[in-house]
């Protein structure tokens, strides 16, 4: 592509008569479709009409071209139009920005424009969190976004979750099983090295050696304790995964709590994450303290239970009651992690004073990604 095409791209509409015509026969279906979104950037800003200003005081200004563009697309129309014309992560780009950015909600009210969507997490993240203003009729449309995302994260996730849960590599006895994640390179080496090809400096391996793994199945209550606030919206979708996981996994029982000023038990969905997501509801207060002692009474056995809090620790009541709360876990020999985030990128935003205070008191406090919470748990209940 040329250099004036790119900035043709670039400048949109501001470029006609200033740049010459593009290479590319489709160049102006290119300009066409991002100034469909980015010309938007313009809009309410109180803009001058070219040559506003310019010349000798007092000179007219020179007027603002008029257009013989086509009619302005739909918005299905112009969602297929940058479905066809670009690749799939630009496509997801510009509709993050058509929804962030610029607010073109019809991209997730209208069910024909939704079905035309690709399902990604950040989609997922802005239909969780308009989806109290949803209209019911683009639900069904919802469902199958929320599904395919799930079905993504969980193919993703599960491999490394179950494997830090079914236990640690034995160092000292191998396995039939030809697993490459336990493949044994330094026994494999040993056990081969009479058959090392010196005129070739080459190892001929005719038996590969592989770790067996150790099978735990300790009785540890794990209860995860999820806030359901607006900001918390990407950390709520890996929680719902997350727990999917975990209820699949017969040495562990899980209890799934979320909150905002109520609290909610999802024990009974914690099986299935889709029918979680369709239930939670994000956005409301805070009331962490609550949460946390809803925690404690489902408690049996504390020194074999986990309680995982994932919050942005933004306490929207007393932080002396939250405080005491997990000053109380603590005492009773839970152990505790508090989780300012979990999903993919552990990056969060979050009350650093509010969590000081908690790892005061005892509690572990962390940003993780669910494969490094599934072998800090791993850690915790190997004991």
């Amino acid at each position: 592509m040329r250099s004036t095409d790119r900035w043709r791209l670039v400048l949109g509409r501001y470029a006609q008569q200033r740049l010459p015509a593009p290479a590319d026969p489709d160049g102006e279906r290119y300009e066409l479709a991002l100034d469909y979104l980015y010309g938007r950037e313009y809009a309410g800003r109180g803009g001058r009409p070219t040559g506003e200003g310019d010349g000798a005081e007092g000179a007219p200004s020179e007027p603002t071209p008029g257009s013989l563009d086509p009619s302005a697309p739909s918005v299905v129309d112009w969602l297929g139009e940058v479905r066809e014309l670009f690749p799939a992560e630009t496509v997801e780009t510009i509709e993050r920005h058509a929804l962030d950015r610029y607010g073109l909600t019809e991209l997730v009210t209208d069910p024909e424009v939704l079905a035309r969507i690709e399902p990604s997490e950040e989609l997922l993240k802005t239909l969780l969190s308009l989806k109290s203003q949803l209209d019911p009729g683009v639900l069904g449309e919802v469902r199958r976004v929320v599904r395919a995302v799930v079905e993504d994260l969980r193919r993703r996730l599960e491999t490394e979750v179950r494997q830090a849960f079914t236990g640690r590599l034995s160092q000292h006895r191998h396995s039939p099983l030809s697993v490459a994640a336990n493949f044994d390179a330094r026994g494999t080496v040993r056990a081969n090295l009479r058959h090392w090809d010196a005129g070739r400096q080459r190892l001929v391996v005719e038996r590969p050696l592989f770790f067996q793994r150790n099978t735990r199945r300790i009785p540890w209550e794990i209860v995860l304790v999820v806030d359901q606030s607006g900001s918390m919206v990407g950390s709520v979708i890996h929680s719902a995964v997350m727990a999917g996981i975990l209820a699949g996994i017969p040495a562990y029982r899980l209890r799934l709590v979320v909150f905002d000023t109520s609290v909610v038990d999802l024990t009974d969905l914690a099986g299935d994450p889709v029918e979680l997501l369709m239930s939670v509801q994000l956005g409301g207060g805070t009331d962490i303290a609550q949460a946390v002692g809803y925690a404690g009474q489902l408690i049996d056995n504390p020194v074999r239970s986990v309680v995982v809090l994932v919050t942005d620790f933004c306490e929207g009541g007393p932080p002396s009651e939250l405080v005491a709360a997990v000053r109380r876990l603590v005492e009773a020999r839970v152990t505790t992690i508090g989780l300012a985030s979990l999903d993919g990128s552990a990056h969060p935003y979050y009350d650093k004073q509010m969590a000081q205070q908690l790892a005061d008191v005892g509690m572990s406090v962390a940003a993780l990604t669910p494969g490094r919470l599934a072998e800090w748990l791993a850690e915790v209940t190997a004991r």
